[in-house]
């Protein structure tokens, strides 16, 4: 059974502060402890859920297939890509690279770097909650972030979304410790480095700047005096200035989130569930440490909600102007509600100890036990390639066992092509006879086709051809006039002799008829 007084750091001591007795040497040895503890058990506890089913049974999906093909291309290529497309992502792309220089291209270093982020995420959520509300608040709360859906879904995901969320984690308890300690001669390189850690998930995803309003609601909230206001706003502005340049190019890019929906109130329900839970947790901690109710003290409260609320908040009002509404943009403010979470359990175990003291200890294990087989279902179904809307890995494996040398590829739409970039090996042999210039040296994602005319003359000497699209469930009508030449030839002048729907693509074998 764990004890009271390992939960909580002793307090109100009588003893001389300069007489040293084994006690006080227990006492500073078990507060070290905590200290530790606190952070290494989320950390490490989020790493394991990362690292469990890393795979997915070898699935990568279109989102994915993005980062892994730009990843294999040299630097200069990327750049040059970036004039193009994709500036938003310029900084993870040249990071991503130099990962699979180094360790090469596998669904490992593709997605540990997301594990890693939220690990550390984790770390700075359980010390943020320590600092606030206490140790069982801090490991309550660092623990509960692994477990969110949204956080399990992009924990294994090769894409940039958790490497913000660790940096506004550390934003935010880089901020916290510069409210707790007051403004002082030695306090600019905690600035400095919140300036740095801000401009950094800036150009990583520049709506993540959506922190600095939070973080200028926990101002408020503390009634922060003016020289902490005038640094934040220094600090703040230089980061926003970092990434100016940034945000200005890729808005000359918005064609790529044109796909996004406007707002409705089906989009909304997610966000209103969130906050709702986020109020809740807050009503529930609202105690906080004892002594501490004073509504300018820094609470969990005054950081985790406006860490949560603000940029769910802002991005929807972004999207009432331009619709960009996707969780995964504000993936980092389920920081918040961790932070929320973790108050309550504090609270939990607070209530427990005048009750049941030696049973306070088990609170938290008990709760997050129950939690992780509440929530076994969907920590399974996040870990299964069918969590995604297809899987480029599986259907290269079909077309490496339908395809004869000398046959023609087609990919429709032309994103598609994203399965050849990833397994170019299951594609050996095979003549992409529609296109023009490789997405490498278009400097495109997905490369430059010819125009329908020569499109069907090319198709028109094949007399073997794989179609790789997507499956049925969720195929589109073709748009473009090149997809409109390809299905036209194919339907007049080829029948179907194969077909296999996998993970959500399709690869269909056409032989020429006469």
């Amino acid at each position: 059974m764990a004890s009271i007084d390992w939960c909580f750091p002793p307090t109100n001591r009588t003893e001389d502060p300069h007489t040293f007795m084994p006690s006080d040497i227990s006492a500073i040895s078990g507060s070290r402890c905590r200290r530790v503890v606190v952070w290494l058990i989320p950390l490490v506890w989020t790493l394991g859920l990362g690292l469990w089913g890393l795979s997915r049974q070898d699935s990568v999906w279109r989102d994915e297939a993005a980062t892994w093909q730009v990843a294999g291309r040299s630097a200069g290529e990327i750049w040059a890509m970036l004039a193009n497309v994709d500036a938003v992502h310029g900084l993870y792309y040249l990071l991503m690279h130099c990962l699979f220089d180094a360790f090469g291209a596998s669904t490992t270093t593709l997605r540990l770097p997301s594990v890693l982020a939220v690990s550390a995420a984790a770390a700075c959520v359980a010390l943020i909650g320590r600092r606030l509300a206490g140790f069982w608040a801090g490991l309550g709360g660092g623990l509960t972030l692994g477990l969110l859906p949204a956080v399990q879904f992009y924990l294994q995901e090769g894409r940039p979304y958790a490497l913000v969320a660790a940096g506004v984690g550390l934003s935010t308890l880089l901020l916290v410790s510069l409210l707790e300690r007051g403004p002082g001669r030695r306090a600019w390189p905690r600035w400095a480095a919140y300036g740095i850690a801000v401009l950094v998930c800036a150009l990583l995803n520049w709506l993540s700047l959506l922190v600095l309003p939070a973080h200028a609601a926990t101002l408020g909230w503390v009634r922060a005096g003016r020289r902490t206001w005038l640094r934040w706003a220094a600090y703040g502005s230089g980061a926003v200035a970092g990434a100016l340049p940034l945000i200005l190019f890729s808005r000359r890019q918005s064609e790529q989130v044109s796909w996004i929906p406007p707002l409705s109130w089906t989009v909304l329900i997610g966000p209103g569930i969130l906050l709702a839970i986020g109020g809740l947790a807050a009503w529930a901690g609202r105690a906080g440490r004892a002594g501490r109710a004073d509504r300018r003290t820094l609470s969990v409260a005054a950081v985790g909600l406006p860490l949560l609320a603000v940029p769910q908040l802002g991005l929807i009002g972004v999207s009432l102007v331009q619709p960009l509404f996707q969780d995964r943009y504000v993936l980092f403010s389920m920081a918040g509600l961790a932070l929320l979470i973790g108050a309550a359990l504090g609270a939990a175990v607070r209530a427990c100890a005048l009750r049941l003291p030696r049973a306070a200890g088990l609170v938290v294990p008990g709760l997050i036990g129950v939690s992780v087989l509440t929530l076994l279902p969907v920590e399974l179904d996040k870990r299964a390639p069918a969590s995604r809307i297809d899987d480029v890995l599986a259907v290269a494996g079909e077309v490496a066992g339908l395809k004869r040398d000398g046959d023609a590829v087609l990919f429709v739409p032309a994103a598609r092509r994203d399965t050849a970039l990833v397994s170019p090996g299951a594609f050996g042999g095979l003549a992409d006879v529609a296109l023009a210039a490789s997405p490498a040296a278009s400097a495109t994602l997905k490369g430059e086709e010819e125009g329908p005319e020569r499109i069907r003359a090319a198709l028109l000497g094949q007399r073997r051809v794989l179609l790789v699209t997507d499956s049925e469930q969720v195929a589109k009508a073709p748009s473009a006039d090149r997809d409109k030449a390809k299905a036209a030839v194919l339907r007049e002048h080829f029948a179907v002799v194969a077909d296999r729907q996998v993970r959500g693509r399709r690869v269909t074998v056409y032989e020429r008829r006469g």
